[in-house]
């Protein structure tokens, strides 16, 4: 708790310069001076032609997905109807009853030996995880649909036009293998304390599973790497951002500039972190009870007004349609053509879904299942929904609205996105800027939830599972919320958004070297299903 105390009394002299130039832009300036080499080697762009640059990571992102789809021969689709059936529970008997129990040695030992509490934990039926399927699946959904759905469509396709969005498809249909690898390895190699507690992610199926390949070295290497950038990223990305984002929309529709609102981002940020307070001190259980109402209503919103201004333009929909796939395959106008498009699509799909990245196995690892590959197939439906549905829903509206060219000059890009996409919705539906403004705000609340319980796990990786360790991290948390309402860190943010892109680099290690294990996984699951 000292840790924590002492960061807030340092912190303390800034907010009353929160609104001010001044200090808190020499503190940013100073950051990206230290901070700003990594952040260029994260997103370091490689020159194609001169008109076309790739981030090394998404091309690492994509060759990941395209591998893991075709060695478990397109789980993405084969596995589909099998994660709607598990979502419904129709499996629940299989994974909760019978003699077929979890290996102790797959998912309880530690990396120091088994740990024959753990053991006993495991085997009690009562005690296979926290959450259920549908849960486990909403609270990662929370940490990735958000402000990239809403924002992150209208930069793609300024910039890539309409043909962007087939590649989005495209991409978030493979990355539902990525999703599925990761997350039950997630399972396979969780831990289970005493008290029922699951601990899991890439730090234990890192340091566990490259252990079993003689890789303990290594795998402990890249678990401690995976955990330190884990944390970085929900201080910032996962936190500070969403928070900032949320204040800035709520400060843009009732005003702007002439908003009642303007100097009171200190405030609103209290109010959000003692809301995000009361939800994280309960753990993944009060999390995912707060998610899985959430998620499914925030989503319906805001599918259900992309639903009726599609009525509403209902003969326009196969203009947008043939503007999307002849895009797809012309570039016509677009900066690099083809290619340029084909970018824009798999860049905005990566950084949306997180595919690759591990974060959402931490959240998939709490599930109450001895079947680890169940998990792993309810997770390869968070891309479809994310990517597949929410952003091309949202982009047909961009497309439908954008036909007289009065949102957005296509192969240009767009400096605001969430004012672009809420132009277009308000063109069709007048009182739209409140439900965005609603849906930000929600958005975020339910991501700064998230990514806290993804941070608080790596934590505990570090420092212990102690009480005390646990308040630390969850009162710091709360403290970066509100200083992220109350002034913009650009570099503080970037630097984050970096850590949490290099969380790739450890994670994808361990999914090429531990693809097999997950495929046994697979098969005992199937087998279990048919027997």
């Amino acid at each position: 708790m000292r840790i924590a105390f002492s960061l807030l009394f340092l912190l303390l002299p800034f907010f009353p310069f929160a609104q001010e130039k001044g200090l808190n832009q020499v503190i940013d300036e100073k950051f990206g001076d230290l901070t700003g080499w990594f952040v260029n080697a994260i997103f370091y762009s490689i020159p194609f032609t001169d008109e076309i640059q790739v981030p090394w990571v998404l091309i690492v992102l994509i060759f990941g997905a395209v591998f893991f789809s075709l060695y478990f021969k397109l789980i993405n689709i084969t596995g589909f109807k099998t994660a709607i059936n598990i979502v419904r529970g129709k499996y629940d008997e299989i994974e909760s009853g019978g003699d077929d129990h979890v290996e102790a040695s797959d998912a309880v030992f530690k990396v120091d030996g088994d740990n024959p509490d753990t053991i006993r934990v495991e085997q009690d039926a009562d005690h296979h995880g926290e959450v259920s399927h549908f849960q486990a699946l909403t609270a990662a959904l929370s940490a990735t649909v958000g402000l990239g759905n809403i924002a992150g469509v209208a930069v793609a396709i300024s910039i890539g036009g309409p043909g962007a969005t087939f590649w989005m498809i495209v991409a978030g249909l493979i990355g539902m293998a990525s999703k599925f690898t990761e997350c039950t390895l997630g399972v396979r190699y969780r831990e289970i304390d005493e008290t029922g507690r699951v601990f899991g992610g890439p730090m234990y199926y890192l340091s566990k599973g490259l252990k079993e390949k003689g890789l303990a070295g290594i795998g402990k290497v890249l678990a401690v790497l995976f955990a330190i950038m884990c944390i970085g990223g929900s201080f910032g990305g996962g936190n500070m951002f969403q928070s900032n984002q949320a204040f800035a929309m709520l400060q843009s529709y009732t005003g702007g500039a002439d908003s009642p609102l303007n100097g009171y981002g200190l405030i609103f940020g209290i109010v959000m972190a003692a809301l995000v307070g009361i939800v994280i001190i309960g753990g993944i259980k009060k999390i995912a009870n707060v998610t899985d109402k959430i998620v499914p209503f925030m989503v319906a919103i805001y599918v259900l007004a992309v639903v009726v201004i599609l009525f509403m333009n209902v003969n326009q929909i196969p203009r947008a349609f043939s503007e999307i796939f002849s895009g797809a395959f012309t570039g016509l106008g677009i900066a690099g053509g083809i290619f340029g498009v084909l970018i824009q699509g798999f860049r905005r799909a990566a950084f949306s879904n997180e595919a690759g990245i591990g974060s959402a196995s931490i959240a998939h690892s709490a599930v109450k299942t001895k079947y680890a590959a169940s998990e792993g197939l309810v997770a390869l439906l968070e891309p479809f929904i994310d990517t597949v549905i929410v952003c091309t829903m949202t982009a047909l509206v961009l497309i439908i609205s954008n036909g007289d060219g009065s949102i957005m000059q296509y192969g240009t890009a767009v400096t605001e996105g969430v004012e672009v996409t809420s132009k277009a919705f308000e063109a069709n539906i007048s009182w739209f800027p409140v439900v965005l403004t609603i849906a930000v705000i929600l958005f975020a609340f339910s991501t700064m939830i998230s990514w806290s319980y993804y941070g608080y796990q790596a934590w505990t990786y570090l420092f212990g599972r102690s009480r005390s360790m646990e308040y630390t991290y969850k009162l710091l948390f709360c403290v970066f919320v509100a200083v992220g309402a109350a002034i913009k860190l650009d570099s503080v943010i970037n630097f984050s958004d970096a850590m949490i892109f290099a969380m790739l680099v450890p994670n994808m290690i361990g999914l090429f070297l531990l693809a097999p294990k997950a495929k046994e996984e697979l098969n005992r699951f199937m087998l279990a299903i048919r027997k």
